[in-house]
């Protein structure tokens, strides 16, 4: 019913074009345009991004979060229809409260006024995956209650196989698949999803995150209630503060925009490089602002991590644009194996220069950083470079963080406040106050083996000495070759076998009349032979591929 239910809405956003577009029924298109259904449809002028925006908006919040994800993925998308998606809102009717207390009482096994003096049925918010109730706990404390959405996870699960399904389809017959690798992206969507599922995770990141910015002048994230944290409900300190993009409001409380803006890429570039653990869902709703200016942070459902690797390339590569050094751009992603070691340098710093170039001596307010990675990203891919999720995943929060600050203020320079606080991080990463970090760190594992090291060094050279050092060495190369090999060895044998057969078979054949073995005899040894030698000559050849 549900695949009904998809197909019928396909129709009506008449995105049935893109599946007659595939090869598999591509023989019977013709039988559309015969169709009056297909002439008088409404939405026939509306353009194919709308359509694809329409049709998930009408199949419910599941497809609307899996748009939401896939919007972020401008180096597969085109770019009218990643900003189509964009559009989208996970915003959907709410649950009852009645039932909302019901899971909280489920979850803790007591009545809601053992738990809370107060507990407001009428929900704050309600999204795809849970809404969120105001209460009153018996200590005094303001808190918000969130709640998934009851029956929510097996919905998921009935969605993802359908995701699944279609994105394997989609796979086998349409033509463009190999670009936007419509597996990898229900892939991604299922493990976005599936964190999100388990409120206890949510609860971990916000404590991670609350830890690392602990009695910070710019950002406050909320206390989380561990004794009151379950799976399905998670409790957090009611926050109070204005929406990011209310402008206007921010305005009347005499707040500095600029100071916002630039705040705003300060925390992200600190989160990134000093506590690798960075909120990868940034968006205006998730982020507001105190009185006093300081940023507040709530769901924490999705967030980010690189390696040690990552983030130093990543670093290298940003000041390496900022100076406008493409050939040491180019090298950072031979380097660090995001484009193959064969790619030849010189071809990738022009392929470079020609997308960066053309964006410096633009208007600030006109130059977004953001697009330019995904410009980076999507040249890239020509010298079959791989993408790679957890960048895939900043690129995203930056369009986020780009586009508040740019909301704030228009005139935000991006570059210039990113740029000393690279330096910096880069300077102590590689620098030699590095140098001391890392010795501190290894001190006490080279303290505990440094006794050993004569001991180990003595029996080293005895054994050199009487002739009994061994040399263990493995490869996989030789390991392949030594198999390859064998399999040659055993495919000569057979081929040797088969063919010996087959000329036994002939030399039967040549036998006199007069043999002292029948005719009919000799002729039926002779085929037997000849079709064994056959088999296994056939089989050694297929087998020498």
């Amino acid at each position: 019913m549900r695949l009904f239910t998809i197909n019928r809405v396909l129709i009506r956003h008449g995105l049935d074009e893109v599946v007659l577009a595939t090869h598999l029924f591509r023989p019977v298109r013709f039988l559309l345009y015969l169709s009056p259904f297909y002439w008088f449809r409404k939405n026939k002028q509306t353009s194919f991004a709308v359509r694809v925006r329409q049709t998930l908006e009408d199949l419910g919040p599941i497809f609307i979060k899996f748009g939401q994800i896939v919007s972020t993925r401008r180096d597969l998308l085109d770019e009218e229809l990643a900003e189509e998606l964009a559009k989208l809102q996970d915003a959907v009717p709410p649950f009852p409260g009645a039932q909302a207390r019901t899971i909280i009482e489920q979850a803790f096994g007591k009545k809601i006024k053992e738990i809370f003096t107060s507990f407001d049925e009428t929900p704050l918010a309600s999204a795809s995956i849970a809404q969120v109730h105001a209460a009153r706990l018996k200590n005094g404390d303001n808190v918000v209650v969130k709640v998934l959405r009851p029956g929510i996870e097996k919905t998921i699960r009935r969605d993802l196989k359908i995701l699944y399904t279609l994105a394997g389809l989609a796979n086998r017959f349409w033509k463009g698949a190999h670009r936007l690798k419509p597996l990898e992206l229900v892939a991604d969507y299922d493990r976005t999803i599936s964190d999100e599922l388990n409120l206890t995770r949510e609860a971990a990141n916000a404590s991670q995150l609350r830890r690392n910015w602990d009695n910070s002048p710019i950002l406050f994230v909320p206390r989380i209630y561990w004794e009151l944290t379950k799976p399905n409900v998670m409790v957090i300190e009611r926050i109070y503060g204005t929406q990011v993009s209310d402008v206007a409001s921010l305005k009347a409380q005499g707040i500095s925009l600029e100071r916002l803006g630039a705040l705003g890429v300060e925390i992200f570039f600190t989160q990134v490089f000093r506590d690798n653990f960075f909120h990868a869902d940034m968006h205006p709703g998730n982020i507001f602002v105190s009185p006093e200016g300081q940023y507040i942070a709530v769901d924490f459902g999705i967030m980010g991590t690189l390696t040690t690797d990552d983030q130093r390339y990543l670093a290298e590569n940003l000041l390496a644009f900022f100076n406008r050094d493409y050939h040491r751009v180019a090298q950072l992603h031979i380097d660090s194996g995001w484009v193959p070691k064969t790619t030849r340098a010189d071809e990738f710093e022009a392929a470079i220069r020609t997308v960066s170039e053309p964006i410096y001596d633009r208007p600030l307010g006109e130059i977004s950083f953001a697009h330019f990675l995904v410009n980076l990203f999507q040249t890239a891919r020509r010298f079959d470079m791989e993408v790679q999720p957890q960048l895939v995943l900043l690129e995203k929060t930056l369009v986020y963080v780009e586009g508040v600050g740019r909301q704030l203020y228009p005139e935000l320079d991006l570059w210039a406040t990113a740029k000393p606080f690279l330096e910096n991080w880069l300077n102590e990463q590689i620098g030699p106050k590095a140098f001391v970090n890392r010795v501190k760190e290894t001190l006490p594992q080279i303290s505990e083996n440094l006794p050993e090291l004569p001991l180990l060094a003595h029996r080293v050279i005895k054994d050199a000495a009487e002739g009994n050092l061994e040399v263990k060495w493995k490869s996989e190369e030789l390991a392949q070759f030594r198999k390859e090999a064998k399999q040659s060895s055993r495919c000569t044998i057979a081929a040797i076998c088969g063919g010996s057969m087959i000329i036994s078979a002939a030399l039967l054949l040549s036998v006199a009349p007069g043999a002292v073995i029948a005719l009919s005899s000799i002729s039926t040894i002779s085929t037997i032979l000849a079709a064994c030698g056959g088999i296994i000559l056939g089989g050694a050849w297929l087998k020498s591929g």
